[in-house]
């Protein structure tokens, strides 16, 4: 066990180091290009590389519960979790026990967490595992859980294993077939929050990484053949943030990116150590994630006016004068943008849409969506189109393109559950999770 130290001193006045467990110099030997997944996977929260964004043609544009549902699977509780697809299955995690309805209900003692296996084809579900939940959990009260539940994590899965994350009841990892295969946790006695847990996990070569800011103020890597951990990277004074990293190309490195409370941080994939740093988004509070397009980092995120910053990775240290291209302002504190050619798109959890140029951050539009008053699913863009899913007042369909016009509402009026989960699109169908159910979404051909 040891410490890795730099002399790299992040803009806030805190410490950031990392420390690693046995981790060796293998990498060294491994080739830097990102894992392939086959055919059409969609392996983790929006997708491969957590951009949103889905080369799916031949998608819906209208459907209804008479038209264009394919099938729908009942779950075996609430959650705000985006469904993932690998190898013909889709994964989903979900809760029961406690807090399923809006009015609360159940003692906590009753909480289970569940992954749930469903077949692709025929949306039957193929295996239900649960565990219990690790208690004192939050209580559902307040503004907080009651938004979103105690199962909001993405899970994430590499072909051969899925992986789920519960926040204070730590990280769990199943076969495809449900066997369970490992559990961790991310600390002794990790804290709970009003607003509970939702950062999912990112699988990269042979680790599982955590975003644990809420939980214990650290990013976390554990081996995800064994659940052994790799390394751990504390940040105190970071607690606050909700967001999923990504993992970006650099040249002839990768780095893992994590938008955290005002900073934007370019980590070490192997060891956890810092590279560089800058200033990000100006807000306490984080729940958007990152995205990569075109070699540049994209972030929007905050309240009120928020703020958005395009950064080039590769960095050292503080890049706030060599990498950063541009900042606007433009807030979003749930959801996270999309890049579609040469724009990045996004829709706050207002309903309020928007569009910057991606080479210079200049606003081409912003503009209300007529009853999408509440929005905590990012947007997918895929097919041309953009897919807003509101959480109460359906899906709203707008063109992938610089001008703003809402094509089509869709509405599946009998699920009157929360749809708070991103939409995915996989082979010409689109999923959507409600808090009661998984739909695929097809054209009525189909």
């Amino acid at each position: 066990m040891g410490t890795i130290s730099f002399s790299m001193r992040p803009i806030r006045s805190t410490t950031f180091g990392a420390t690693v467990m046995g981790f060796g110099l293998a990498f060294l030997a491994i080739c830097l290009s990102p894992t392939v997944m086959e055919g059409s996977d969609w392996p983790r929260f929006r997708g491969p590389n957590g951009s949103g964004s889905s080369d799916a043609k031949s998608l819906p544009e209208r459907w209804s519960e008479t038209e264009g549902v394919l099938w729908k699977a009942n779950l075996p509780g609430p959650g705000s979790s985006s469904p993932i697809v690998s190898k013909g299955r889709i994964f989903v995690t979900a809760y029961s026990g406690y807090g399923t309805e809006r009015g609360g209900g159940g003692r906590q003692e009753d909480l289970k967490r569940h992954v749930v296996a469903i077949d692709a084809a025929s949306g039957k579900i193929v295996w239900d595992k649960s565990i219990e939940s690790k208690l004192p959990e939050e209580p559902y009260q307040g503004i907080g859980v009651p938004n979103h539940g105690y199962a909001s994590a993405t899970p994430a899965a590499d072909g051969e294993r899925v992986v789920a994350y519960f926040g204070r009841s730590g990280v769990v990892a199943y076969d495809f077939e449900g066997k369970e295969l490992w559990r961790a946790a991310v600390a002794p006695d990790p804290r709970t929050h009003g607003f509970g847990t939702a950062s999912s996990p990112v699988i990269w070569r042979d680790l599982v990484i955590v975003s644990a800011g809420i939980e214990c103020e650290a990013i976390v890597a554990f081996d995800k053949k064994t659940g052994a951990e790799k390394w751990r990277s504390p940040a105190p004074g970071y607690g606050s943030f909700w967001g999923t990293p990504i993992i970006v190309d650099a040249g002839e490195r990768q780095e893992l990116v994590v938008s955290a409370p005002q900073e934007l941080w370019g980590i070490n994939p192997e060891n956890g150590k810092l590279r560089w740093y800058t200033n990000g988004v100006p807000d306490q509070n984080l729940c958007t994630s990152p995205i990569q397009a075109g070699g540049m980092i994209y972030v929007v995120g905050g309240r009120g006016r928020g703020g958005a910053l395009a950064v080039r990775p590769g960095g050292k240290g503080d890049v706030s004068e060599t990498h950063v291209k541009w900042r606007a302002s433009v807030a979003s504190y749930v959801t996270s943008p999309v890049v579609h050619g040469e724009h990045m798109y996004g829709v706050d959890d207002r309903g309020i849409a928007y569009c910057l140029k991606l080479d210079t951050g200049e606003e081409v539009y912003r503009s209300r969506i007529d009853g999408a008053n509440g929005v905590y699913a990012s947007l997918l863009a895929a097919d041309g189109k953009l897919y807003c899913v509101s959480r109460r007042n359906g899906t709203f369909v707008l063109p992938a393109e610089p001008r703003f016009e809402v094509i089509a509402k869709n509405v599946l009026a009998s699920d009157n559950g929360d749809f708070n989960a991103s939409p995915v699109a996989v082979d010409g169908r689109l999923y959507l999770r409600s808090d009661r159910a998984l739909y695929a979404i097809g054209k009525a051909s189909e």
